[in-house]
């Protein structure tokens, strides 16, 4: 996907913020769409079909969490959420929604840019003439972007997908949690240790491996390794 002329949907209530946000990604040769309040930005996600959405996490009536699940149900999109608190529950609850990641209000519409480009940029690096990667009954298929465990598919977004390949890539090597923003994200920040963390622990959920790591493990202190 090309990054120039992305079709991004905006969503925030406050109407200079939606503003800014707009014309700065306009400025950068995006096609921008501007709503309001959840109801707007599902019906604008459904006619627009956006290649991003930025959103704002506190709507008024039907909050951002609520929109997020809502126009996923109907096509996957990468969601940036806007936010003026970052805890661990509403972390959780975001990336459980569907969103990718986060920017906390008040933020720079430079920082807001580059993390829209890395968002963007993220689905151009699977490398489809990879063959599938296989650990006993796990299997990593870069060119479907599809993981099957014994057979059955696992329901990883995108993002969680990215993360479980790029540490299967290389398994044995020691990622830290800066690395894998790198690697994944495309930037680092301060909360990206936590967010790292957060997806971790979803993908483990996913691969039923809560309690005995098969697949990925922690390196206390340092960060994830995939099984050697």
């Amino acid at each position: 996907m090309e990054t120039v002329g992305a079709r991004i949907l905006v969503v925030d209530d406050e109407a200079a913020i939606a503003e800014a946000v707009r014309a700065r990604l306009a400025s950068e040769g995006y096609d921008v769409t501007v709503a309001a309040d959840g109801p707007q930005a599902i019906d604008a996600a459904a006619r627009v079909r956006p290649d991003l959405v930025v959103l704002d996490l506190m709507l008024p009536g039907m909050d951002g969490l609520e929109v997020c699940a809502a126009i996923q149900r109907e096509r996957w999109v990468p969601v940036l959420m806007l936010t003026a608190r970052v805890g661990e529950e509403d972390m959780a609850r975001g990336f459980a929604s569907g969103a990718d990641d986060y920017l906390t209000k008040p933020f720079s519409l430079r920082e807001l840019s580059l993390r829209v480009g890395a968002i963007l940029r993220r689905a151009e690096r699977a490398r489809p003439e990879e063959g599938p990667l296989a650990v006993e009954d796990l299997a990593v298929d870069p060119a479907s972007r599809r993981v099957t465990l014994g057979g059955e598919d696992v329901p990883l977004t995108p993002l969680e997908f990215d993360i479980l390949l790029a540490l299967a890539r290389e398994p044995g090597v020691v990622f830290t949690r800066d690395l894998l923003m790198d690697r994944v994200w495309g930037y680092r920040d301060f909360a990206g240790g936590r967010v790292v963390d957060s997806h971790v622990a979803r993908i483990r959920r996913k691969l039923r491996e809560p309690e005995e790591p098969r697949f990925i493990r922690t390196v206390h202190g340092v960060g994830y390794a995939f099984r050697a």
